[in-house]
């Protein structure tokens, strides 16, 4: 009999990756998606770290499957990613009823701690602390036929003091640039028009095998890709980010002028304490010049409220950075303990109340910036890549929703031509708002490759 299964995937662009290569392996192994509604025969909980909220979500939905699982004790349940790391044998006694726990470093070896708990009829965990390959090489089930993610490195060598991260992917391992590019021109070969270069600190590619330029060099080789439309990168660091990155980016015309920059906070002293090896002078000056290579380029960037020994005045001073950055979003988050990094035991935690009064103050601020700079692109035509997931309210509007080359959402009406998802559109700007653009779409400038069916993922929830 086929058995289904469902993954529910946690936290970041990585574990979204990973995600792909655990619904990538069930499949190669027999496994089909569970239809909506249904109760999987395999349920795969992805998790993530970063904030205490992840342990109260996946405890949470732990309990819930516990009174199905003694209904059908042939149902699997199995716990992965960073959550799963960091707490090993913790989940066991927390959730006996689960059969497999596995780590970041062995997404490969799910099948067969699976079918080892079914024969043996107990829970299986295996936590590896070092690598065994590169997510990459497993296969995939992708979300998209036209976009994909790229992994170009694991793992991360900074030491910022709120970060777990270093402690569950480990040290940063680097792919060699040949095995990248060969699975890129895979991807384009099987309709994919845009990539995603991923990694912990994807600008520090290259300081596996000692080459500072190969993260530019890196870009330029996308550049040459025949059918690959869009490249753009997650995760880079301050620190790491040089100029011959910026030269890349503005060289090459398939690099999207797109950069996600995290800030963190506009304290220097802060910064200081969060051990982020930068200040914010170097910060504003990393955005300078990216604009003036990449005058219509967009910065985003990630901002936590809270840290311990935070003042109204370092808060204030995130607040100002803010103003100056102009960041057509940011990715907020109140800063949350996490056990084992050296920030929870520094003095001086700030009070839940103020967190979230700090919060809330810089979620309206950022949302009057992200207003005003959205504004600004009202009567530019920009090229969208329709996506396969509409809108909420499209149905209603008569409209289609895509990312503008400068990675912004866009719902359109089309009045010359219909699109498809993964085509490439013109669209004239007509309206804003804080989170989108609105516009009228025109001509379809390259229409997407549509051998390639049956490449979407079983995977329908994604939680942050």
């Amino acid at each position: 009999m086929t058995r289904t299964y469902l993954v529910e995937t946690y936290g970041c662009q990585m574990n979204v990756h990973d995600s792909e290569r655990i619904a990538g392996l069930l499949e190669a192994d027999g496994y089909v998606p569970v239809e909506q509604g249904k109760q999987a025969d395999l349920v795969v909980f992805n998790t993530c770290a970063v904030r205490e909220n992840a342990d109260n979500k996946l405890y949470g939905n732990l309990s819930f499957l516990a009174p199905v699982k003694k209904l059908n004790p042939a149902m699997q349940i199995a716990v992965g990613g960073c959550l799963a790391q960091k707490d090993q044998a913790t989940i066991l006694k927390k959730a006996p009823y689960v059969d497999v726990v596995f780590g970041t470093h062995n997404v490969g070896s799910l099948p067969v701690l699976l079918e080892r708990a079914r024969i043996e009829e107990e829970s299986q965990i295996e936590i590896l602390e070092a690598l065994e390959h590169f997510p990459s090489t497993l296969p995939a089930k992708r979300f998209s036929d036209f976009t994909a993610w790229v992994s170009v490195s694991v793992g991360c060598n900074n030491t910022c003091t709120f970060c777990i991260v270093p402690t569950l992917r480990g040290i940063e391992k680097d792919r060699p640039a040949a095995d990248i590019l060969r699975e890129i021109n895979t991807l384009v070969d099987s309709g994919v028009i845009e990539i995603t270069l991923l990694g912990q600190n994807v600008n520090a590619y290259g300081v596996d095998f000692g080459d500072r330029a190969a993260f530019a060099n890196l870009l330029k080789e996308c550049g040459k890709i025949a059918g690959l439309e869009r490249v753009r990168f997650m995760s880079p660091h301050p620190r790491d980010f040089t100029d011959d990155v910026i030269d890349a980016m503005a060289s090459t015309p398939n690099v999207m002028p797109h950069l996600h920059m995290p800030l963190q906070s506009g304290s220097n002293r802060i910064l200081q304490e969060m051990r982020r090896s930068y200040r914010t002078d170097r910060y504003l000056g990393i955005l300078d010049r990216v604009r003036t290579a990449m005058p219509h380029s967009q910065v985003t960037t990630d901002i936590i409220v809270g840290f311990p020994g935070e003042t109204e005045e370092d808060f204030q001073a995130t607040l100002d950075l803010a103003t100056q950055a102009r960041f057509s979003a940011a990715y907020t988050y109140q800063y949350s303990i996490r056990p084992g990094t050296p920030a929870a035991v520094m003095p001086n935690q700030v009070p839940a109340e103020v967190v979230g009064e700090r919060y809330t103050r810089l979620h309206a601020h950022q949302e009057a910036i992200s207003a005003s700079v959205n504004a600004e692109a009202i009567g530019r035509t920009m090229q969208v890549l329709v996506a396969e997931v509409s809108g909420r309210r499209n149905g209603d509007n008569d409209r289609m929703t895509g990312r503008s080359e400068d990675f912004r959402l866009v719902h359109f009406n089309s009045m010359v031509e219909q699109p498809l998802p993964g085509d490439l559109i013109t669209v004239d700007i007509t309206e804003s708002s804080s989170h989108y653009l609105i516009g009228t779409g025109g001509k379809v400038e390259r229409r997407a490759k549509r051998e390639v069916k049956g490449t979407m993922l079983g995977i329908p929830v994604i939680r942050a």
